[in-house]
């Protein structure tokens, strides 16, 4: 007979036994990982950094004595805090459980459902085996209340977007050679994609965030270089991804200068970008869009899949790049227990707010 189980519960992953049992799932179901936000290494960056003092746990199930799905929640100390994605509020990327196949997902909600407390999935793939899994699990428990979220743009990719131009209009391509021309003017062009070793990884990444420090984004308090959580996370968990020879910086230089660049993780045949920024002085010229040109060139002529855009699927994304997008859902559960009954609470005083808000505007 086939046993499923859980042992503990919850695991702290700030402790040894936690980290030991992160690193052990990983291992073993790397295989089904769909996101980069699913590795561990990911997950234990967010743990040390971006969590801060909240507790960051490991939830698994265990099928005849081998685990069989994982996912890492956070949240805030107290008798009615609920558990999260941990980063899904502070860096907005789409998260999901780790699972073998479909049963595994419906077992490891069922050890969810089982915590008695209720749960924010604030950007989950419409496909997770979690989402039909959880509302099953919570039946004669509580209340599962789920909206679309916003969708992950992507571009899938075959040997025409060797030659990215071709794959738009005139008038994007004339818009395209105006501005390399522009480029030209303020000096030599030149785009490289580095796949860094560990020993130039930190100078790379340093003057990647000086470039996205340059841009609109530091006035929006949304670069990295605004915010020492966020820039430890993405030191951390880019720097394994180097070590793994995941990493990816792109840049755009002009007379060596760096005006454009990308921080991403080349994972599974698929690019994923994760960080973007150009240097404002050389605006005029779009260094990011011909940097982007460049990125779709090498990703394709290397034979990756999909070139996967991260962040949200913003209108300047869809209509200029790609209308192609993986939908996402926000799921909450409320159980029948005083955590989730004031979890209720919470979220129904919030929206009568926003609703007087939105009236009174």
């Amino acid at each position: 007979m086939h046993h499923a189980a859980i042992h503990p519960p919850e695991l702290d992953l700030r402790q040894a036994a936690g980290a030991v049992a992160l690193a052990h799932g990983w291992q073993r179901l790397a295989a089904h990982a769909v996101l980069p936000t699913q590795d561990a290494d990911f997950i234990s960056a967010l743990a040390e950094t971006i969590a801060g003092s909240d507790a960051v746990s490991l939830f698994r199930s265990e099928h005849d004595g081998r685990v069989e799905a994982m996912i890492a929640l956070c949240r805030a100390h107290g008798p009615a805090a609920r558990w999260r994605q941990p980063g899904a509020k502070e860096l907005g990327e789409p998260g999901d459980a780790l699972c073998s196949d479909r049963a595994a997902g419906v077992r490891l909600a069922q050890v969810l459902a089982e915590t008695g407390r209720p749960l924010d999935f604030g950007r989950m793939l419409a496909t997770s085996p979690l989402v039909a899994a959880l509302r099953d699990s919570m039946k004669g428990r509580g209340w599962v209340w789920s909206r679309p979220a916003a969708p992950c743009p992507f571009i899938p990719l075959d040997a025409g977007w060797r030659e990215p131009e071709s794959r738009f209009s005139s008038r994007r391509r004339s818009d395209f050679r105006r501005a390399a021309r522009r480029a030209a003017e303020f000096g030599e062009v030149t785009c490289e994609t580095i796949a860094p070793t560990p020993g130039e990884f930190d100078a790379l990444f340093d003057e990647a965030a000086a470039v996205e420090a340059r841009s609109w984004k530091r006035a929006a308090r949304t670069a990295i270089a605004c915010d020492p959580a966020k820039e430890a996370f993405f030191r951390r968990y880019f720097r394994a991804a180097c070590e793994r020879g995941e990493m990816r910086f792109a840049f755009l230089r002009i007379d060596g200068q760096a005006a454009a660049m990308h921080m991403a993780v080349e994972q599974a045949g698929r690019y994923w970008l994760f960080k973007i920024g150009y240097d404002e002085a050389f605006a005029r010229c779009s260094p990011g869009t011909l940097l982007m040109l460049h990125a779709l060139r090498d990703a394709a002529g290397r034979g990756l899949a999909a070139f996967e855009l991260m962040g949200n699927a913003e209108d300047w994304i869809a209509d200029f790049w790609t209308r192609e997008s993986h939908p996402c859902v926000r799921l909450r559960t409320y159980p029948f227990t005083a955590a989730g009954l004031a979890a209720i609470a919470e979220d129904g005083v919030a929206w009568m707010r926003g609703r007087l808000t939105r009236g009174v505007a």
